[in-house]
């Protein structure tokens, strides 16, 4: 069963990464805003907009708002309604709304929060719009349930290492957030999320991360080589679970943490849900119970642990109850020696 595991989870994740390869990001002043257009709409859009500056009169920005006030007239209140409607249609994580005061006609832009989607369950906290526009990273690339990057609480120096990387979203922001003197790195199994995630990072112009091949249960780096791990929406996609967290405690340095996302079963998923493959790859199978995974970290060395659910996930068809949930735990750190 697990070979099998694997190789679905290995071919959906293949098919995701190609997906997300078309995905691109579109500047509004300072918000990176996903954008389904094509390139040619896009360049036809960014000629619209450029003529309607002609008449504009002022702009102001703040965390995650873009204000542009123009000259009223006729052709462009036609033209900014048109536009503005268009823009509602293909920018998928921001709200668009023209005000018409007479002579001023205002137009403000809001990113919205973008929820990730956990495979295939739409669960999970949101990265903000200035995160995302830092990177320069679609949020759709997201396929967690969680911000573990958040979770982490991560500090400029430190190693961080985020167990199956995807797009690399994670990673990205995670180097950041250690900048100065610190590292990311991403380990991933599928070449095809690799190349996105490696694409990405050249896009983004971050330096100090590293993206890997290897499997979470085998990962190609020595012990005790980091400070943080963390992990989205992606531990319950092993079949064995206690492998996952031993090679994590294995890496981490004395005193380290562990901070994921991840989904678990709050009520005991039917037998036959379990043997589902497509469920597997959804992020729903593989769930264990909150008591299972505590019992796992501790089997693996882990102190201090804590689980908190965040939110119940409802499926159709399937019996039983999920939900996804922030994990933390800690390595302890070494204890000294007595002094003979």
């Amino acid at each position: 069963m697990s070979d099998d595991i694997i190789a679905t989870v290995r071919a959906k994740y293949a098919g995701r990464a190609k997906e997300i390869a078309q995905l691109r990001t579109v500047s509004v002043g300072s918000l990176g805003l996903s954008c389904s257009l094509s390139d040619d709409e896009l360049a036809v859009r960014k000629i619209e907009w450029a003529a309607c500056d002609t008449q504009m009169v002022g702009r102001s920005e703040r965390a995650g708002f873009v204000e542009m006030t123009y000259h009223a007239s006729p052709v462009m209140r036609e033209t900014l309604e048109r536009l503005i409607a268009a823009e509602r249609s293909c920018c998928a994580d921001a709200r668009w709304s023209l005000h018409d005061e007479g002579t001023i006609l205002r137009v403000t832009v809001e990113a919205q929060a973008a929820g990730d989607a956990c495979c295939d369950t739409d669960c999970g906290d949101a990265y903000s719009a200035e995160d995302l526009a830092s990177i320069g990273i679609d949020a759709r690339a997201s396929l967690g349930c969680g911000n573990p990057t958040l979770l982490a609480d991560l500090r400029p120096g430190e190693t961080v290492l985020d167990l199956g990387s995807g797009a690399g979203l994670d990673v990205l922001l995670s180097a950041r957030r250690v900048s100065p003197g610190g590292h990311a790195y991403g380990v991933d199994m599928t070449d095809e999320m690799l190349a996105v995630a490696r694409a990405n990072q050249d896009r983004s112009g971050v330096k100090n991360a590293t993206f890997l091949k290897g499997t979470i249960e085998a990962i190609p780096l020595p012990d005790t080589a980091v400070d943080v791990i963390i992990s989205n929406c992606v531990i319950n996609l092993a079949a064995d679970k206690g492998a996952v967290l031993r090679e994590a405690f294995r890496m981490l340095r004395p005193g380290g943490r562990l901070a994921v996302a991840d989904m678990v079963a709050l009520e005991e998923l039917a037998p036959g849900v379990k043997q589902r493959l497509d469920l597997w790859a959804g992020c729903v199978a593989g769930t264990i119970s909150i008591e299972a995974y505590t019992s796992a970290l501790s089997a693996a060395g882990f102190a201090g642990i804590d689980i908190e659910v965040t939110r119940e996930v409802r499926l159709d068809g399937v019996e039983g109850r999920i939900a996804s949930a922030h994990i933390r735990a800690r390595k302890p750190a070494l204890v000294a020696t007595a002094a003979r």
